[in-house]
């Protein structure tokens, strides 16, 4: 697989990457200028020439990924006999400068509610690089003519009329943003249950008043989950210094606490 595919599977297996491009090369070097390898925590596609090069290269590209660095970085290197090598002496004679540019795997959404403040959230995350998941149990609330203007931006939209909601659950990426807005308090529940209960799910958000969480809080715990799990979905969703209870406006609050996250 040449580093081109490479970079496409990885995206598609949401796993963060670091693309290492040969930027400079001044003198004799194992690879000319622009050439390419991809670095992931545990594989490498392409080459930019074996050797202390390349070893350094992907040592500095791991460490990144680990620390989660996001920024872009050059790394310089000289090919001589004299230069410091830590993985074997190579001596080319010449000097090259590589660009790091590690790529962070794209955020999973799954809003489980396409009511009126889902279809808000949906209008505004669509226009963001991630993958949408969009999840009702009545059918026409996810009828592809109401789902029109949330197609044409540019995340990877999938959509679920799921009698049972918590069905999909196990199908949503690892890592996925769970937002629990249903038209049934009852659906919710379940929901906020079996999500406890998935281990692969990111961070849960359940829309709802106080006195709807008290109640639930209860009800989990009575159904054997710990009080430190339950704790751990948030509610209330969003930004709390948006006050308006307007479907858009508690969409906007919600897409923006969760756009800083990322």
């Amino acid at each position: 697989m040449d580093w081109l595919r490479a970079v496409q599977a990885l995206r598609e297996r949401r796993e963060g990457h670091v693309i290492v491009t040969l930027a400079r090369v001044r003198g004799h070097s194992p690879r000319d200028g622009g050439a390419k390898m991809v670095v992931s925590r545990d594989d490498t596609w392409g080459t930019i020439g074996g050797g202390n090069l390349e070893a350094t290269a992907i040592n500095r590209a791991r460490a990144m990924l680990e620390s989660g660095e996001a920024a872009p970085e050059l790394m310089t290197l000289n090919l001589s006999d004299k230069a410091p090598a830590e993985y074997g002496v190579q001596c080319c004679g010449g000097e090259v400068t590589m660009l790091l540019e590690p790529v962070r795997t794209v955020p999973s959404v799954a809003i489980f509610g396409m009511g009126h403040v889902g279809h808000e959230l949906a209008r505004i995350l669509s226009r963001h690089d991630l993958t949408l998941a969009l999840i009702d149990s009545r059918e026409d609330a996810v009828a592809d003519d109401g789902l029109a203007v949330v197609r044409d931006g540019q995340a990877t939209i999938s959509v679920h009329h799921a009698p049972v909601p918590e069905s999909v659950l196990p199908l949503l990426p690892e890592g996925t943003h769970v937002f629990i807005m249903t038209h049934d308090h009852a659906e919710d529940l379940a929901l906020c249950d079996l999500a406890l209960r998935t281990p692969r799910i990111g961070p849960i958000g359940l829309i709802g008043s106080s006195a709807k969480w008290a109640r639930f809080r209860k009800r989990l715990i009575e159904a054997g989950n710990a009080p430190v799990r339950v704790d751990s979905i948030q509610t209330p969703i969003g930004t709390p210094s948006i006050h308006a209870k307007e479907p858009a406006a508690i969409a906007v609050s919600v897409a923006a606490g969760l756009l800083s996250s990322f």
